[in-house]
């Protein structure tokens, strides 16, 4: 898997105009091959708008970002995008949502049916492969869409809050069953979420951005062992990590 780097960084909207915004500046980040990384911050600090620079929806104003020393332009299937709202295809079946990427690139059926088996499994969905989006709850919405990306064999992952609509208890099982799919796999990837928790019970590593214009305040080696379980939620490590970054993000 490759790296993702951040040099000099700075996103300007309408640079140069009357109304110009600067909601990213001075941005040098590496996230390593394989890693599991969390971007948190106050609401407009630019999290979501670094993670679609990533995903090549648009350019920075300033500086660079590459995924493997190659300068990140446009999309295309090596970065993977999971967005807060689903975007599961309504008019597709589970399993057909899940092969979608792969059908397109010419995946024969036998090679689609293979990915759907191996990824409605993964993502938790065996029994419902024919079951329409509209007969899914959220949750189970938000597996088809990891799946789906999944199926498209990116190498980094990019995720925007895409627990942050669902309850307690089914966004605590995700977070369980998304690392675990991780762990089998060793996709970098990039989370940005609100929640400090889930921050910390994904992560290897956790880049906290100041108040817009967003600058790298901190960032937070998370060194809690793996495989992770719900009960280290209440360590005393845990905790004191939760306490700091909370403290960084009261300033």
């Amino acid at each position: 898997m490759p790296e993702i780097k951040t040099n000099n960084l700075t996103h300007t909207f309408g640079k140069g105009g009357e109304n110009a915004l600067t909601v990213l500046e001075d941005i040098d980040l590496t996230f390593e091959s394989g890693s599991f990384n969390s971007i948190i911050g106050t609401s407009g600090c630019g999290k979501s708008t670094l993670l679609k620079m990533m995903a090549g929806l648009f350019d920075p104003s300033d500086g660079a970002m590459t995924l493997d020393g190659t300068v990140i332009h446009g999309t295309d299937r090596r970065r993977g995008m999971v967005f807060q709202q689903d975007a599961v295809f309504p008019w597709m079946t589970v399993a057909k949502n899940i092969s979608y990427g792969p059908r397109l690139r010419g995946a024969s059926k036998a090679q689609q049916a293979e990915i759907e088996a191996k990824w409605t499994e993964m993502v938790g969905l065996k029994g419902f492969e024919d079951r329409w989006p509209r007969e899914l709850s959220g949750g189970m919405r938000k597996r088809v869409d990891i799946g789906r990306v999944y199926a498209n064999d990116p190498d980094v992952l990019l995720m925007d809050e895409p627990f942050g609509a669902l309850d307690a208890q089914t966004k605590e099982r995700m977070q369980s069953d998304l690392l675990q799919t991780w762990n089998q796999t060793k996709k970098t990837v990039i989370f940005v979420t609100h929640d400090i928790e889930e921050a910390i019970f994904l992560s290897d590593k956790i880049v906290v951005l100041s108040s817009r214009p967003g600058r790298v305040h901190h960032i937070e080696e998370v060194s809690l062992p793996r495989p992770r379980t719900d009960d280290m939620r209440l360590t005393e490590e845990f905790l004191e990590i939760k306490r700091r970054l909370w403290a960084m993000l009261d300033h």
